[in-house]
């Protein structure tokens, strides 16, 4: 194995830092064992280890919308939510039918 001598630095927002410092804690992992993971993964896979794409205008939206509290659903638990979206999936598929002739 090799020594670990090479250094990264790089400016990043505080509250994001210890945002994601605190998740690393959770997983038991340090943020030098964090980056390492990911470097790691970029050798694996020679390439970042995520999709990275620019979102169409209609996830823009929905990500404008919830961020400023609009156009949310609220559900109870899981039950709740899986009930709401089938009544959102059978409420539109009747509508694309159309009325009775």
């Amino acid at each position: 194995m090799m020594s670990k001598t090479s250094t990264i630095r790089a400016r990043i927002e505080p509250d994001l830092k210890d945002r994601a410092e605190n998740i690393f804690r959770e997983l038991g992992l340090t943020t030098t064992q964090a980056i390492t993971l990911f470097y790691k993964q970029v050798e694996l896979r020679n390439g970042l280890p995520f999709e990275v794409a620019i979102p169409n205008e209609t996830t823009r939206r929905t990500f404008e919308d919830t961020d400023a509290g609009r156009n949310l659903v609220v559900c109870e638990d899981a039950d709740d939510m899986f009930e709401k979206l089938v009544w959102k999936i059978r409420s539109s598929e009747s509508e694309s039918k159309g009325a009775p002739c």
